[in-house]
């Protein structure tokens, strides 16, 4: 069995940045508050932090809709380049 891969094998891939920008926008108090806006999980965003899980395009067009930046914004904020 092969070894389980993480984002953490991307060196350029960051959620943190991203997930700190919509707190402040939204005006929010913290990673609670945020998967309670986005209607995730606050274990996704736990898994988002710590480079388990990776933005996926679900994801980018929710954030998209609720703060309304562009997905390339998004990306950028994540630091995501693009396969």
């Amino acid at each position: 069995m092969a070894p389980s891969k993480t984002i953490l094998d991307n060196p350029t891939y960051d959620a943190n940045p991203l997930l700190d920008f919509l707190i402040a926008e939204l005006h929010l108090k913290n990673d609670a508050a945020l998967s309670h806006r986005l209607q995730i999980a606050p274990t996704v965003i736990s898994k988002l932090r710590h480079r388990i899980l990776m933005i996926g395009p679900s994801m980018m067009i929710r954030i998209h809709d609720e703060v309304g930046i562009s997905i390339g914004e998004i990306r950028n904020l994540c630091r995501i380049t693009k396969v």
